[in-house]
């Protein structure tokens, strides 16, 4: 197993040849397209990945990734904590043909050549496992805006309906 900072690029199928497994971690700030999705782009997850053949030969890869990212509070819209856990169980595939084939337990991971990089499928794994609406457990939502005296007055003001009320209930006598 491989610890420390994770490669740039790795070949698939040689990692999976070898049944190499590889952990580390991934900064936030070199994945783009999560950040986008971020408060902050601070932070690291912890990836841990393994490559093998499967019993009818493929070449794939399974692992996990943590870490915690901030979100806007759909709520409040604050900034709120948020775990992320991306599982991994892709199976490489060469072509789209190829990879409609694929057992459905495997999600495809389609190379067009030997070597890809490793940050962009990690990232797009995160990003499906982000919440679609991210929000605080206990955030308290403001009602009132204002100061309490406004909405006293509010409250104070005569409905202008009730006269018609009268007037109906008088109709009904």
């Amino acid at each position: 197993m491989s610890y420390g900072p994770l490669p740039k690029k790795i070949e698939p199928r040689k990692l999976a040849e070898w049944e190499t497994a590889l952990a580390g971690t991934a900064a936030i700030a070199a994945m783009p397209r999560l950040a986008s999705n971020l408060v902050t782009d601070e932070g690291v997850v912890d990836v841990d990945l393994q490559f093998a053949k499967d019993e009818q030969n493929l070449c794939i890869l399974t692992g996990h990734a943590h870490g915690s990212v901030l979100m806007t509070c759909q709520r409040c819209l604050e900034p709120v904590k948020v775990d992320v856990n991306a599982e991994f169980n892709l199976a490489v595939a060469l072509t789209d043909e190829q990879a409609k084939h694929l057992p459905r337990s495997y999600d495809p991971l389609i190379i067009e050549t030997d070597e890809i990089e490793l940050l962009p499928v990690i990232e797009d794994e995160l990003m499906l496992s982000l919440p679609l609406v991210p929000y605080h457990d206990d955030c308290s939502i403001q009602t009132s805006f204002g100061d309490a005296e406004t909405a006293r007055t509010q409250e104070e003001k005569p409905n202008p309906f009730s006269v018609l009320a009268q007037l109906k209930k008088a109709d009904k006598s």
